[in-house]
Parts: structure tokens; C-alpha cells; sequence
């Protein structure tokens, strides 16, 4: 059963965003501000965290700093705030997704449903581990099952939808997607972060890529490729 942890200080909205979740059939518990969220995170090992921003002792900006580096489920911030700058600072703090309060509960679910089925915790018995595809480019491998990707044996600290964003690239080399595209392969739905969304995530991945950067590539005026080589 995916699991799923709700973080926000206000008890009316937390309570009855868990209570839609488990009426989808999901295992939720709940925080009521961000260090509570961080200790549930390592006990729970939720597979998304819908995480509200602003909050006393520990916000949802501070937890997506504190999770850096470490194993992290998707995360869905929920915000009052519309600036468009709040929203970029959340997705370049490696969280996938976001919504503005007030929110409709059916959209967030359809949202926590797609992020759900990539990414957080995962369970592996030993012949899944045996015959989980593997991609390799170099130095660079991709395992898909266990979705660990590393350099030289190094693994390297991708979200969710950066590592679906560099999947989709490196089993399609040298085939151009369109910020377009890549918005509605990576993320299963117009994301209302727009193609500002596709840059952002393209930038974090280049950089935890280090030296392999230049596997993806900018075709100036429509989108992103994979070289096919790192």
C-alpha cells in the first residue's frame, strides 16, 4: 500500500486532506509542523509527502533543505502564496510539484496519484533486484526498478522527476522533446508550474550530473535531447 504523509499546521485542512487519501485506499499519517515531518519521514518512509510551506518551528521551504542528500519521498508543496517566485524556490529546493491553497481536493488527489507511482520508498524482493533492467551511458547507469541512478558506483541524489526526466532522455537519445512534451510525458498532466518547471528540474539534474552534463543538451527554441553519450 503507498504510503503517504500529510504535513500542515492547520488540523482542519490536514485532516481532511488524510481522510480523502484514505478513502483512495492509501496509508496516511500526519505532522502537524516541519520537524515532526522530518522524524515521521525516516520512521514512515512515506512515498509522498503533501507538505504546506508555511509553518512554525520547521516550514516546507526548510524541510526540502534538510531532506537534501538524503533518500526523500516526492514531495507536493502547498502553499497560500501565488508569486511565481515562491513557487520556483519550492521546485528548486527538489520538490515535484505544488499546489496554491485554496485547492480543489480532486485535483490534488489526481496529483498525488501521478507522483505516487514514481518514486519514494520501494520495496525489492532478491529476483526483482536480479532482473530489474539496468541503462548505461558510460560511466552512468540507471537502475530502473530500485530507480538508482549513479557515476563510477557513486549514487547520485535524484527526485522523482528528475530521474523520470533523465530516463525519458537516455532511452530516446538524440530525439528532441519540447518543454511541451517533456511536461506532459515526466509529469502525466498540465502542470501549472509551465515549461519554467522542465528548466528548472534540467538545471538541478546538469548539476548533480557533474562532469556528465553535457549528456543533455538545449536545442535552442524547443526543448531538450540526450546526446547518447555522457
Amino acid at each position: 500500500m503507498t504510503k503517504i504523509l500529510v504535513v500542515d499546521d492547520e488540523s482542519s485542512i490536514r485532516e481532511a486532506v488524510a481522510y480523502a487519501l484514505r478513502r483512495e485506499g492509501y496509508e496516511v499519517e500526519t505532522a502537524a509542523d516541519g520537524q515532526e515531518a522530518l522524524d515521521k519521514v525516516e520512521t514512515f518512509r512515506p512515498s509522498v509527502m503533501v507538505l504546506d510551506v508555511m509553518m512554525p518551528r520547521v516550514n516546507g521551504y526548510d524541510v526540502c533543505r534538510k531532506l537534501d542528500g538524503r533518500p526523500r519521498p516526492a514531495i507536493m508543496l502547498l502553499t497560500v502564496k501565488d508569486d511565481i517566485v515562491d513557487k520556483v524556490l519550492g521546485l528548486e529546493l527538489g520538490a515535484d510539484d505544488y499546489m496554491t491553497k485554496p485547492f480543489d481536493m480532486r485535483e490534488l488527489l489526481a496529483r498525488v496519484k501521478a507522483l505516487s507511482r514514481r518514486g519514494g520508498y520501494v520495496e525489492q524482493t532478491q529476483q526483482e533486484q536480479e532482473q530489474q533492467e539496468v541503462l548505461r551511458l558510460g560511466e552512468l547507469s540507471a537502475e530502473l526498478f530500485s530507480r538508482a541512478v549513479s557515476i563510477q558506483g557513486e549514487l547520485l541524489d535524484l527526485t522523482p522527476k528528475e530521474f523520470d526526466l533523465l530516463i525519458l532522455l537516455m532511452r530516446n537519445p538524440e530525439r528532441v522533446y519540447s518543454r511541451e512534451v517533456l511536461l506532459e510525458k515526466v509529469w502525466d498532466m498540465d502542470f501549472a508550474g509551465g515549461t519554467r518547471t522542465v528548466d528548472i528540474h534540467v538545471q538541478r539534474l546538469r548539476k548533480k550530473l557533474g562532469s556528465h552534463h553535457g549528456l543533455i543538451q538545449t536545442v535552442y527554441g524547443i526543448g531538450y535531447k540526450s546526446t547518447g553519450t555522457p
